[in-house]
């Protein structure tokens, strides 16, 4: 069960420098206007909103910022967001997972196949990458919460499937059934997480040079900055050598 895990080197992050917090707000923003639309405003009821408040409280939104947004739900002026997934190759035939949530379907789908043929790569129907992805929950905790042996006893104890930890934090995954009652335990025992939501985990990655991982970065980076993308997943690593001569 135990082992380091190389989700964090997959899945590329948003970045925090504060020309980006804007458009960071706004995605989170109606992730959680759309959570509390589609259930109830009260985060307590509902494990999506609680999720999506969690994430926006990791980035430092103001409190302000979020009940607005969950108010806003109420509201009959609110736009209809539709979520979809589209599904494609990137550069070296690396694996991409875009989740969105737009109000112009066509307007979107328009963006983010330009954006995979001016990569090299190329939009594939919904289904044709997923099934090389496991959708599971993760919670995410801070490394000075625990040792790693405690976080893992724990998370056993709370019915998860796996726990990564390092330097950085401590990554438990539980199944898209049970991850909500493994969070609920966990919390009890370690406080809020700082990150508990679904995901797409590749099952295996793919290990691409610089020239490729360059590419790739780029497309993660533009598909990042559209204003309706919220998530990017991608099934690749990068090499050592690729990543020294990238200076990382």
């Amino acid at each position: 069960m135990a082992g380091h895990s190389q989700f964090k080197n997959i899945m590329h992050r948003k970045g925090r420098q504060d020309a980006q917090k804007s458009k960071l707000f706004g995605k989170l923003a109606r992730e959680i206007t759309v959570a509390a639309k589609l259930g109830t405003p009260d985060p307590a009821m509902n494990p999506r909103l609680r999720a999506a408040i969690i994430a926006a409280r990791a980035e430092n939104m103001p409190k302000d910022n979020i009940e607005r947004a969950i108010k806003k739900a109420a509201g009959a002026d609110t736009e209809n967001y539709e979520e979809i997934r589209y599904e494609g190759y990137g550069p070296a035939g690396v694996a991409v997972i875009v989740e969105v949530l737009t109000d112009n379907r066509n307007r979107t789908a328009s963006d983010v196949r330009s954006y995979f043929t001016k990569s090299g790569g190329n939009l594939a129907e919904t289904g044709a990458v997923s099934f090389m992805f496991d959708r599971l929950g993760v919670i995410e905790y801070p490394p000075e919460i625990a040792s790693a042996d405690a976080m893992l006893e724990a998370a056993i104890e709370a019915g998860a499937d796996d726990v990564a930890s390092d330097e950085e934090s401590h990554e438990i995954f539980a199944s898209q059934e049970t991850y909500r009652d493994v969070a609920k335990v966990l919390e009890e025992k370690f406080g809020e997480p700082r990150k508990a939501a679904l995901v797409w985990k590749p099952q295996n990655t793919i290990t691409v040079d610089d020239e490729a991982a360059e590419k790739l970065f780029k497309l993660i980076e533009t598909l990042e900055e559209h204003d309706d993308v919220q998530n990017v997943y991608a099934n690749f690593e990068v090499s050592e050598a690729a990543m020294a001569k990238m200076g990382a």
